[in-house]
């Protein structure tokens, strides 16, 4: 493992750690807030932005996101990406310690499997191939229209579909939000690509009130958990689209494989709804305890 590799995974972790806590402070603040709408988009961003417990976690949030830009310009976008996977971990320890609420069982094989994912992409490093290439203009611009019809598909359909309170809000910004890390890693590439700029931003700001709309809705693991999984998991797949980011070779590459299928399961987990469980978002639980 070469020094740069090591250094952005490091950066990796320290931006996770960032993201996760700014996601549970957000969200934190932000059940306590009044209701936001999308009919007064203004009034809603001046209600969350004069909130100073919401403005703290805002900004850890910008933070670790350029933390993660460093990391990207180190590492492999795939393995970034996955190293991030294990913020995961502290959100649900600061959402279960906050409101004393026993997890449920969903929620702990969910978390379990995103960790688990996490320690077998740590035992694939040793098979690591290389930073790979910048993937083609129309590759990424197709990733990203996609991306945002699967974004508005899930956040229209999540509530019809057995899912838990505000888990499709949830997965619209991790879709979204993974959608404008794919853009970041082209734009990171210079020159023309540069021009990707705008529509990772407008990915990022969709994202961001999906998100927000669903913290007032759900809870912190249903919400930012299956968004966090979802920004890590998809692209793990874009690094190897797109990028051309090689899977190891032998049982080092099936570590790989099952460490993205071991995501995918932990935002199902997270995501499931929970039959006769109180579905009340944290803060709700909090306020009571």
């Amino acid at each position: 493992m070469t020094a740069a590799l090591l250094g952005g995974l490091a950066l990796a972790l320290a931006s996770a750690g960032a993201l996760n806590w700014g996601y549970f402070a957000q969200h934190q603040a932000a059940g306590r807030l009044p209701r936001l709408s999308l009919r007064r988009p203004i009034h809603s961003l001046v209600v969350l932005f004069v909130d100073r417990r919401w403005l703290v976690g805002f900004l850890a949030g910008i933070g670790g996101w350029v933390l993660y830009v460093a990391a990207l310009a180190l590492a492999p976008l795939s393995l970034v990406q996955a190293t991030s996977a294990g913020g995961i971990g502290l959100l649900a320890l600061l959402a279960w310690r906050t409101t004393g609420t026993r997890p449920a069982p969903a929620e702990l094989a969910g978390v379990g499997a995103a960790l688990l994912g996490l320690g077998l992409l740590g035992a694939s490093l040793a098979g690591q191939h290389g930073a790979g290439r910048q993937a083609s203009v129309g590759s990424v611009v197709l990733w990203l229209a996609l991306s945002v019809a699967a974004a508005g598909t899930v956040a229209l359909l999540g509530d019809r579909s057995g899912l838990a309170p505000a888990a499709g809000l949830g997965a619209a910004a991790g879709i979204l939000y993974a959608a404008g890390d794919v853009g970041t890693k082209a734009a990171v590439g210079g020159g023309g690509r540069l021009a990707f700029v705008p529509a990772l931003l407008a990915c990022h700001g969709l994202a961001f009130v999906a998100l927000q709309l669903g913290f007032q809705r759900g809870t912190a693991l249903a919400t930012a958990g299956v968004a966090t999984l979802l920004t890590n998991a998809l692209p793990i797949v874009a690094g190897t689209a797109l990028f051309h980011e090689g899977l190891p070779d032998g049982a080092l590459g099936v570590l790989r494989v099952l460490a993205f299928v071991a995501v995918v399961a932990g935002a199902a987990g997270l995501a499931r709804a929970e039959p006769g469980r109180d579905s009340t978002p944290d803060h709700a639980l909090g306020q009571t305890a």
